[in-house]
């Protein structure tokens, strides 16, 4: 018998004071960590992770702090998006696919700092 277990995305953000390369890996590295201890998944748990960056962050990727951290052998990609007048300015986002038993309404999507204005229904 074949069990498989079930692809799931969490989602998170933060934000940066300034754009220099310790903020970011440093913000990074938090956001990160969140997510992991609030899911309760372990780095072989991880599939991939997507980052993203409004595009006033280019002193770094983000995906170095991941790398910082020791996830040397998951798929990272970084990418910038898209200029929306009003959007909040330098933030950092974060899908992560990962393999989970948990349902979807179980997760823990994890935002932090002025980020939290982006989904305030998730925030508790």
């Amino acid at each position: 018998m074949i069990f498989v277990m079930p692809v799931r995305a969490l989602r998170g953000a933060t934000t940066i004071e300034k754009n220099l390369h310790k903020d970011i890996v440093y913000e990074t590295k938090n956001l990160l960590s969140e997510i992991v201890q609030a899911n309760s998944i372990s780095k072989d748990d991880i599939i991939s992770v997507i980052f993203s960056t409004t595009r006033d962050i280019n002193a770094a990727f983000p995906a170095v702090a991941a790398r910082e951290m020791g996830w040397t052998d998951i798929p990272l990609m970084c990418t910038n998006e898209m200029e929306v007048p009003g959007s909040l300015e330098k933030c950092i986002r974060v899908l992560m696919h990962i393999n989970t038993d948990k349902s979807n309404s179980q997760l823990k999507h994890i935002y932090l700092k002025e980020a939290k204005k982006l989904r305030p229904d998730l925030i508790k």
